[in-house]
């Protein structure tokens, strides 16, 4: 039981930390001011470019395969590793949307369930990222990938393992990934029932200027 304490807590404080918010710091943005005031990529993108937002795209990512890679292996062996693995990955992800270290805020958990994911279930990561970069490209609103993306890891998962049936944890820790995923979106989605969701550009221009204040009461991306 220490040996999964000791993982969770890990995993959880590698999750927490804010590279969005520190890069944009070190470029001398507060991205907590910018645009759509989110620490994420996109908002990243919008504000500082695309190589900056791939760049921390990258770090969160690497969140989550650290965790369920590297920090899973902590502890005697008692524990099964692919329920350790499990506990890493949900973990990881909780402390991307909710950082100990930004007042339980953060980002929408995508990136760093991506890279957590990509330790547990590698091709049906893969081609959920694939879906995502699809529908990006395609419609150019990263909600809409990135909404899809995690509807379809879950399902991914149990075509791809038929053999396990609904017997293998990691779909249903796809569920909860899902389900926690499309709540850190609500007011996403609430733009795109209403057809106000923003569009990216090459640019980054559907958003304010670096620097440039959001507007009070102005909802998350």
């Amino acid at each position: 039981m220490l040996q999964l304490m000791l993982v969770a807590v890990m995993a959880y404080l590698l999750g927490s930390v804010p590279f969005g918010f520190l890069v944009g710091r070190a470029r001398g943005v507060d991205l907590r001011k910018v645009g759509s005031g989110n620490i994420g990529s996109t908002n990243i993108y919008r504000a500082l470019g695309l190589r900056t937002a791939l760049g921390v795209f990258a770090l969160d990512a690497g969140k989550g395969l650290v965790a369920t890679r590297v920090l899973s292996l902590v502890g005697d062996g008692t524990w099964n590793v692919t329920y350790v693995r499990l506990l890493a990955a949900l973990a990881v992800i909780l402390g991307s949307v909710a950082s100990v270290f930004m007042r339980f805020r953060g980002g929408k958990g995508v990136a760093t369930g991506a890279g957590a994911f990509l330790g547990l279930e590698p091709l049906a990561t893969a081609i959920s990222i694939a879906i995502w970069a699809g529908l990006v490209a395609g419609l150019h609103i990263v909600s809409v990938g990135s909404l899809a993306a995690a509807a379809a890891l879950p399902i991914l998962i149990a075509v791809l393992n038929r053999s396990q049936g609904l017997h293998n944890p990691a779909f249903y820790l796809a569920l909860v990934v899902t389900g926690v995923v499309f709540a850190s979106h609500r007011s996403n989605i609430r733009r795109l029932v209403n057809g106000t969701e923003k569009h990216i550009t090459r640019s980054g221009t559907a958003a304010p200027e670096p620097g440039q204040a959001r507007k009070p009461g102005q909802e998350q991306t």
